[in-house]
Order: C-alpha cells, then sequence, then structure tokens
C-alpha cells in the first residue's frame, strides 16, 4: 500500500533535503526562507499555517514533512494543529506528540515562537495529550539555563524531557522530577521509552529533529545528541499502528541573515556554521541517504 499513495512532502525552504522516492516538493525558499528561519512573528506563522491548507495534499494523502534545516522546527507547530483539525481531536481524544531532538525546544522567546521555543505552544493545545522530547542531552535543561524554560506545560504534566548525562537535581526544589526522566545511556533511555509508547497506545504524531542523532550517523550543523540509527528505529517501531503524523528536520544548510535580530540571536546558539560550510556536499549526501531510511521506518509505522 504504501509508500506510493502516500508521497512524503518536501517543504523546500532552503534547498538542503534531497531527492525523495514519490516526493511532492513545494518551493517555497524565495518567499519564505529569511521570513521563517530560526523565528518569526505569531501573524507569519499564522499565515503559514494557511499556506499549508492551500498547498499541502490532503491530510491523509501525504507522508512525512521534511522541511530542511532544524532552524525551522518551529513549523511542525503549524502542522500539528493541520493533523489535530483533520483528524477531529478533542481533549476527550487527545493527540500525543513524540519528538526527538538534542534540545528541550520549550525555551523563552519573547518575539513570537521559534526554533527553540514551539514545543510549549503544541503542549498546552487543550487536544493534545502529552509530549514528550527524547534524546535531550543539551546543558538547556541544566541548573544554568533552568529560569529559560518554559515551567507551564511541565508544571501542568503535558510535557515530559527525556534526557541522557544532563544534571537535572534542580527539578526536584520545583517539584517537576516526574517530568524529567533522566536515564544513564542512549540504549536504557530507547527501551525504557519503547515500553512507554507500545503500553500507552494512542493517536501520535512524531517530530525527529536528527540533531539528536549521533555525530557518527548523520551530520548537522547543530550540537548533537547520543541516540543511534538503531534507537530512532526502535522508537519508530513502537509507534507502529498509532503513528498518524510526522515530520523531519536537522538538514545541513548554511544561511546569512539578512535580518539583524536574527543575526544577533542566532549567533550565540552555537552553530557550526564554518565546519558546515566546508563539508556542506558530504553531509548533505548522508542526510539524504538517511532521510530515505527514516522514510521506509515511518511508512512501516504508519501501515
Amino acid at each position: 500500500m504504501r509508500p506510493a499513495d502516500w508521497p512524503p512532502v518536501v517543504l523546500d525552504l532552503d534547498g538542503a533535503v534531497g531527492a525523495l522516492p514519490d516526493e511532492r516538493r513545494i518551493d517555497l525558499a524565495q518567499d519564505w526562507h529569511e521570513a521563517l528561519r530560526f523565528g518569526c512573528g505569531l501573524a507569519r506563522i499564522r499565515a503559514f499555517g494557511g499556506l499549508l491548507d492551500a498547498r499541502l495534499p490532503a491530510f491523509d494523502r501525504h507522508g512525512p514533512v521534511f522541511m530542511g534545516s532544524g532552524d525551522f522546527h518551529h513549523l511542525s507547530w503549524p502542522l500539528i494543529a493541520r493533523c489535530i483539525a483533520a483528524r477531529g481531536h478533542t481533549a476527550a481524544r487527545p493527540l500525543r506528540v513524540v519528538v526527538l531532538d538534542n534540545h528541550p525546544d520549550n525555551m523563552r522567546f519573547p518575539f513570537g515562537v521559534h526554533c527553540g521555543s514551539w514545543v510549549r505552544r503544541v503542549a498546552m493545545l487543550p487536544q493534545v495529550s502529552h509530549v514528550h522530547v527524547v534524546g535531550i542531552t543539551s546543558g538547556d535543561i541544566g541548573l544554568r539555563h533552568a529560569w529559560e524554560n518554559y515551567l507551564a506545560p511541565l508544571r501542568a504534566g503535558r510535557l515530559t524531557y527525556w534526557s541522557v548525562g544532563v544534571d537535572t537535581r534542580w527539578a526536584r526544589w520545583l517539584g517537576l522530577q516526574a517530568r524529567f526522566r533522566s536515564l544513564p545511556d542512549a540504549d536504557t533511555l530507547a527501551a525504557t521509552l519503547y515500553r512507554v509508547l507500545s503500553a500507552h497506545r494512542q493517536p501520535t504524531y512524531l517530530s525527529i529533529d536528527k540533531d539528536a542523532f549521533s555525530p557518527s550517523v548523520v551530520r548537522t550543523n547543530w550540537d548533537q545528541g547520543v541516540l543511534g540509527a538503531h534507537h530512532g528505529a526502535a522508537l519508530i517501531s513502537a509507534l507502529r499502528g498509532q503513528l498518524v503524523g510526522s515530520d523531519v528536520t536537522g538538514e545541513v544548510s548554511v544561511h546569512r541573515y539578512r535580518t539583524a535580530w536574527k543575526r544577533w540571536l542566532s549567533a550565540g546558539d552555537g552553530q557550526d556554521t564554518a565546519q558546515a560550510d566546508a563539508a556542506l556536499p558530504q553531509w548533505q549526501a548522508q542526510q539524504a541517504a538517511f532521510n530515505r531510511v527514516l522514510l521506509g521506518q515511518l511508512a512501516m509505522a504508519a501501515d
């Protein structure tokens, strides 16, 4: 049955996503790249949500959405909202969201929404039962950056961080220890979450930022986690019969911002643009091969 009737969609914002079998590619670079990359105002992302409704096939007639760089991960928010609307999810019949990411994407951002703040928006939707952010090794959830995390979804029991190697003991002081699953290694993390996802079955949307994976799997220009390809495959397989939508980011692309505030904010976020520039063709070829692997795994889980 799949993937012929379930083609992947490429939102071609930065030219970074290699060709995929039976793809539906939508060229958005000229009008939307600079406007959306890294972050944007709420009016602009709502306008982009309208564009998705106009340009994408019906929700049940396409497969995973590939969006390019992890700088566009906040576009998962309108994609998840589209999934909710198409499938009629409600508070009584909610959607679960699983995010593979080396970062919590739940950090404070006062200028609308950006690639590191969108999870709060999704977690607080009444039609979403819970968001699991999986594979964090970033210090973003450590004591030094604790104040930067939005606490509302954690306190409301709507968000859980799954991490490896990060000291999150500060969460106990706020009574949030249940929302921080700190595991000793990637094997234990994947095995524990596999049991949770398999035992508590419900419609699930999966969002993958490939910076959750070790550099030995695929290279990105963000700091990366420790998941192996087999960990990702196991977690996707745990969602078989539950997966109703998915997206993939984490391609390698380099952009020189024209917008001053984006240059200023992104400069402090630790992207390795110099190395990415030098190794771009090799890294993008590696990314393209891994995308085809992920596409096959997601097709099996959604069948």
